[in-house]
């Protein structure tokens, strides 16, 4: 085994030694390696089929739980309803797996999100405000989908409701 198959390797098991996103910056410092590097590393991961997800703070391995449920949500909403949104499902106690569009010429968009509390909306809503990058909604007119994970199939019809009430949920 060489360096670069040794570092992947030490990599892979340090993601799978956390539940918690660990950023490139850090995997970066801890390798002696430029964050290009990780990058590339990741992808080649990604491409041997682990579980890796990429999000805007960092990487995290997606670890297979029985104990969680999941379902999409199609929603619409202006930008400045993003983080009613965004609050009101974590609130619940459920995750914002994702967001997609289906748009009429590029065919199905999807982003990782794994956003599980206020301090992930807050970073998220950051990124946007900053204008790191646009919400995929601007594509579609504001409609998009969420994958919206939780314990309990309970905890899904309470975010469904709370989507409803607030007027975002498509029917």
């Amino acid at each position: 085994m060489n360096g670069t198959q040794s570092r992947r390797k030490k990599l892979l098991k340090l993601l799978e030694s956390t539940d918690t996103v660990i950023s490139g910056s850090d995997l970066s410092k801890h390798f002696g390696v430029s964050r290009q590097v990780i990058v590339q590393d990741i992808a080649i991961l990604k491409a041997e089929d682990n579980k890796i997800l990429s999000t805007n703070r960092g990487y995290l391995l997606e670890k297979p739980s029985s104990e969680h449920i999941s379902r999409v949500f199609k929603l619409s909403h202006n930008d400045h309803e993003m983080k009613i949104e965004l609050y009101s499902i974590v609130d619940l106690g459920a995750t914002v797996k994702d967001v997609f569009i289906s748009h009429r010429a590029y065919g199905v968009i999807k982003v990782e999100l794994n956003i599980s509390s206020r301090r992930d909306v807050d970073n998220f809503l950051f990124d946007i405000e900053s204008g790191i990058s646009k919400p995929l909604k601007k594509l579609t007119e504001n409609y998009h989908y969420h994958t919206i994970c939780a314990k309990n199939k309970s905890i899904l019809l309470e975010v469904e409701q709370a989507m409803d009430n607030l007027g975002f949920l498509v029917k």
